[in-house]
């Protein structure tokens, strides 16, 4: 799909994100960017997304005259329910995530380094209300995918040599979708497989805290 460079960095990554759902997947969306790809999901491809609070099979974000008080996500975001979804209690939806029945999960993130590390909940001194499910989400998702702005409010890169912050969970971050590129996680090292419409490679690169190896088939974001 052709999108002018000036598309909100928000939607970007959300529609970048909605690339990596495919036929049957269970996928549990974090808060924010995660959530709006849903609206994205490419024609023909049936997701089942799970939101941790406890429901199976919820669609795109409903219009304010037609959203249901009673239906939200774990964000306490609005969604709609599809054709033949479930709804249930904590204690299940966690034993579907602690399970290994999740596909893959989309979360947010305040750093992420060379190793897969992820910290995404406390920033030490400042009061947060909880991580919520995203320690089970990280450790009982079959692939994680961070979903975040490649750099902070400051410019500093978001994608580390060794992260700063407190761990949400060590090792297991294997895609990274920033408003700048995708970038994939591996053994060898943190590997740049697209790059965001008027983006160059080298940009990436110096917008990054650690070294990126840059695939040979290298193209632009897929949206």
């Amino acid at each position: 799909m052709s999108v002018s460079t000036s598309i909100n960095p928000r939607e970007l990554i959300a529609r970048r994100i909605a690339k990596e759902f495919k036929d049957g997947m269970v996928v549990n969306l974090g808060f924010g960017m995660p959530t709006l790809s849903a609206n994205y999901i490419p024609e023909g491809v049936n997701v089942i997304l799970q939101t941790e609070n406890g429901g199976l099979l919820f669609g795109p974000k409903p219009t304010k005259e037609n959203a249901d008080p009673d239906l939200a996500n774990a964000g306490g975001e609005p969604i709609t329910m599809l054709p033949g979804a479930s709804s249930f209690d904590l204690s299940f939806s966690f034993c579907i995530i602690r399970g290994g029945h999740v596909d893959a999960t989309v979360l947010g993130a305040l750093e992420v380094d060379q190793e897969g590390n992820i910290a995404n909940w406390k920033i030490p001194g400042k009061f947060v209300p909880g991580m919520g499910g995203g320690m089970d989400l990280l450790v009982g998702a079959k692939k994680v995918i961070v979903a975040m702005s490649h750099t902070d409010k400051k410019g500093n890169s978001k994608i580390l040599k060794k992260c700063t912050l407190p761990l949400s969970a060590a090792g297991v971050v294997d895609l990274i979708i920033t408003d700048k590129g995708v970038i994939e996680v591996t053994e060898n090292g943190l590997i740049l497989k697209e790059i965001a419409p008027g983006t160059t490679a080298e940009e990436v690169v110096s917008l990054t805290s650690v070294e990126l190896k840059i695939d040979e088939n290298l193209k632009e974001m897929e949206i």
